[in-house]
Formats: C-alpha cells, sequence, structure tokens
C-alpha cells in the first residue's frame, strides 16, 4: 500500500526499521466504508481506519491513518489551525510534526452518484506523542506518507484522474 518513498519517511519518523504489523480495516474496509457512507449521505459519517504502524518493540510513536467523507464547509482553507502549515496537494492538505490532512475528491464509475455528487475524501495522519520538530522535512515526510495511502484508496475507489493527485507527491506551500 505505502510507496517505497513513504515506507522510508514512515521508517524516518517512527525512528526505526521494524515494525509491529499494522492493524485496523485495511485498504478493501476503508473503501468499502466510504462507498457506504456516500450512498447514504449524512452529515458526519464515521472515520475508517486503514492502519496503525508503529515501532516493533513498543514505544509511544504510532502513526494513525484514518480515511472519512467531507463537506466542503469542513475544508481548513485559510483557518491556519496552530501547527499546521498548508500545500497545494489534492483540494488541499496541511502538514505539521503532529498530524496532516489530505483532502481528494473523486468521481468513479464504481461508486452510485458520483458523477452528480463527487466523493469527498478526507485523508488523516495523526503521529501520537511526536517529538518531532516543526520542520519542512517532518512536514513533507507526513505528507508522503499520507499521500501514499490516499493513493491507494483512491486507485481502490477507482477514481478519474487519481482525484487529482500526482503519482508521487509533490510539495507546494500554499501562501496566504
Amino acid at each position: 500500500m505505502l510507496s517505497p518513498q513513504a515506507a522510508r519517511a514512515l521508517e524516518t519518523v517512527l525512528e526505526t526499521k521494524r515494525f509491529w504489523p499494522a492493524g485496523s480495516g485495511g485498504l478493501d474496509e476503508v473503501a468499502s466504508g466510504l462507498t457506504e457512507d456516500h450512498a447514504k449521505a449524512e452529515r458526519r459519517p464515521p472515520s475508517h481506519p486503514l492502519c496503525d504502524p508503529s515501532p516493533s518493540g513498543g514505544g509511544p510513536h504510532e502513526v494513525t491513518l484514518k480515511f472519512r467523507l467531507y463537506k466542503d464547509d469542513e475544508l481548513l482553507s485559510d483557518v491556519r489551525p496552530y501547527g499546521l502549515h498548508p500545500y497545494d496537494m489534492g483540494v488541499e492538505a496541511h502538514a505539521g510534526p503532529e498530524r496532516a490532512y489530505l483532502f481528494a475528491r473523486c468521481v468513479s464509475p464504481r461508486i452510485k452518484g458520483s458523477d452528480s455528487r463527487d466523493v469527498r475524501i478526507e485523508g488523516k495522519l495523526t503521529h501520537a506523542w511526536s517529538k518531532l520538530p516543526d520542520t519542512v522535512p517532518v512536514r513533507e515526510a507526513h505528507l508522503t506518507i499520507l499521500h501514499s495511502a490516499t493513493l491507494a484508496v483512491v486507485r481502490k475507489l477507482g477514481c478519474e484522474g487519481d482525484a487529482g493527485l500526482d503519482a508521487a507527491p509533490v510539495f507546494r506551500p500554499r501562501g496566504g
């Protein structure tokens, strides 16, 4: 599921090359959950956990990847939440030392009604107990991991044009 570049970024942010098997729902469950949520059109759909990689041998450095549907009024846009920096990736992206968000829109022949009401997907990476500094390399590592996971989700859903995501992450800080 993760690209080689994202796997290296995960090794960097978790400071290890050995991991416990990643738990949670997996790619199939995330894709089916998002598809079902789109059909229900709920205001606050649930999050679907993709995986929770953590260092083998324990330690409080877990990274969690979750996906859910969003409404346009939930975009972070120019709010500039504390500790997050905006990037021009997907619809929008934000990253910091403890978390990252990536928003994308999907039209897919596999998802009924997405041609008239696109599937709006929020990917979220949370790095629990992160002691990493707020630097460009840390932010880009988190976005690399999240981009790779989001790309796997949109490809599993059959999103046209990979939901506007580049094949590899391109880091363009958004001014403002």
